[in-house]
């Protein structure tokens, strides 16, 4: 679910409309700014879940804006364009991750995008997730096998007799592998 969302609008009226459609969506964490140089700065302090850039902004038309958010961070991004420039920005956006919607934006349209950003952003979370604990599995293969290269080393164990003492330890002391893989570190590393 959607928690945290920041509006870029020049426009009074764009902004109402998609504060509104947040408020009834259940964000509660609404950011407003009026360009993208201010959007550039707070982004640079801190994340998102949704941007929703209404275009054209003060400083530039939004397009760039929206393709750095949308490449470099996990929000997703909704960009709102003039009708006439719908294809063209769509077509270049879209290979960035952009939803493109046109204006005028009618409620329904509004609201079936934002489902739509609101299932990528849960799926980069579940993907977010898995990677963070892949990356400790392998963190910890990597300490159990260094801790078995050292008990090859010191104890003259061979590689199967290393990760056997391992497991077992791990077991009789009702510990984690890589818990007993660490202790052995400190033992023969220092």
């Amino acid at each position: 679910m959607v928690e945290s969302a920041l509006i870029v609008s020049a426009s009074e009226k764009g902004t109402s409309f998609v504060t509104e459609m947040l408020k009834e969506a259940s964000v509660r964490d609404i950011a407003v700014l009026k360009s993208c140089g201010e959007a550039r700065r707070l982004l640079s302090e801190r994340d998102f879940d949704l941007v929703v850039v209404n275009a054209p902004l003060r400083d530039e038309s939004g397009e760039s804006l929206s393709r750095h958010i949308a490449s470099k961070g996990t929000a997703q991004v909704i960009l709102l364009v003039k009708v006439e420039y719908y294809g063209a920005v769509s077509a270049v956006c879209e290979e960035d991750g952009v939803l493109t919607v046109s204006k005028p934006v009618n409620r329904e349209i509004f609201w079936s995008s934002l489902r739509l950003a609101n299932s990528a952003q849960n799926r980069i979370k579940r993907m977010r997730a898995e990677n963070s604990k892949l990356k400790q599995k392998i963190e910890d293969i990597r300490i159990i096998d260094r801790a078995k290269c050292l008990l090859i080393s010191y104890l003259a164990m061979s590689e199967q007799e290393a990760h056997r003492y391992i497991e077992k330890q791990a077991m009789d002391l009702r510990s984690t592998r890589r818990a007993v893989a660490e202790g052995i570190l400190k033992t023969y590393e220092n």
